[in-house]
């Protein structure tokens, strides 16, 4: 069990995204204040000199270079074996912060030692709220999900027990299921029940570890007392026909080895079946869609520019971490 020494550790994981890292990082540099941290930036491979961008310009940031491509469990696995914090949080690099919300979501967790993991408010680049709540539900509502029925009934009950559609995103509430965008959690949590399950690679990680804390009794919850832009679809939407393959295989492997639908052979392979018909109806889609964006669920709107009244401009805010890394052979491991 590693000693914490700082109130918080920020894992960003990154692929391709340097000029969103950058102002991602210039934001949580700018703005984190009031709780000592340290980010650690876990480059898987980028082509696009996002590594060096972060070496020259932030070089306070515990910076990790993969030599091969890890993808996202991985990635923020590796940040968690070496975090130094009592909480660490998980933060895509397509992420702003326009506050102090690090600090608020600290505060938040030291004041309810109950809640094992937790995600502030998530907005879009126009304000709005993005929607991230998601519940388990059984499978006759995934079969309709996967035959896009939340496109055809938008209002439809049973996609709304789902997308969670009329939430209160005004009350701090526990939730089943929250997106990992910018997600919390405790080190007890990690060293009790474990980090990213890494069967996964880009796709289902949040509804795996979540629903794995559920199923142990560990609570999740949700928070306003924090809002975080998240533009969305950055990685994931570099290859878009990739990544919907991706996430149909992922929830195979996540009904397979959670046992969440019934496993008898018959449902097991009408899921596989129902997903496989799934894909093929988003793929015929995508093609026929001026905008390639992989976007999650009916009411997750993303944007596809940074607008310029949310962007940030380098600042000198010193850092809270030291300047270099150097990884063990085993991390990777």
């Amino acid at each position: 069990m590693k000693r914490s020494t700082l109130d918080l550790s920020i894992i960003i994981a990154s692929f391709n995204t340097r000029d969103l890292l950058r102002e991602c990082l210039d934001s949580v540099y700018r703005h984190t204040g009031d709780s000592s941290f340290e980010v650690i930036c876990v480059d898987d491979d980028s082509p696009d000199g996002s590594a060096d961008m972060v070496a020259e310009l932030f070089p306070q940031v515990i910076l990790v270079r993969n030599q091969q491509r890890l993808r996202y469990a991985r990635n923020h696995n590796v940040g968690t074996r070496i975090a130094s914090g009592r909480y660490a949080c998980h933060l895509d690099s397509d992420t702003l912060l326009v506050s102090d919300a690090m600090s608020e979501m600290v505060r938040f967790m030291d004041e309810h030692p109950e809640v094992s993991a937790c995600g502030p408010k998530l907005l879009n680049s126009d304000g709005s709220v993005q929607h991230c709540i998601r519940s388990f539900v059984g499978a006759e509502v995934f079969l309709l999900q996967a035959l896009n029925w939340h496109r055809l009934f938008p209002d439809s009950p049973a996609m709304n027990r789902y997308y969670n559609a009329d939430f209160d995103y005004s009350r701090a509430q526990r939730v089943e299921s929250i997106g990992t965008s910018a997600y919390f959690v405790r080190r007890s949590t990690w060293e009790s029940v474990g980090m990213f399950d890494e069967r996964f690679g880009q796709f289902m990680v949040d509804l795996a570890y979540n629903f794995t804390l559920n199923r142990r009794g560990h609570s999740v919850w949700y928070t306003p007392c924090a809002e975080v832009v998240h533009y969305g679809s950055r990685s994931i939407g570099q290859n878009p026909e990739a990544s919907l393959r991706d996430e149909t295989e992922a929830f195979i492997v996540f009904n397979e080895a959670y046992g969440y639908f019934r496993q008898d052979w018959f449902s097991r392979m009408l899921v596989r079946f129902a997903l496989k018909t799934r894909l093929h109806v988003r793929l015929l889609e995508l093609r026929a869609r001026a905008d390639k964006l992989v976007a999650k669920g009916p009411v997750a709107v993303y944007e596809r520019d940074v607008p310029p009244a949310l962007q940030l401009r380098n600042s000198d805010t010193p850092g809270h971490a030291p300047s270099s890394y150097e990884a063990p052979a085993d991390i990777f491991q």
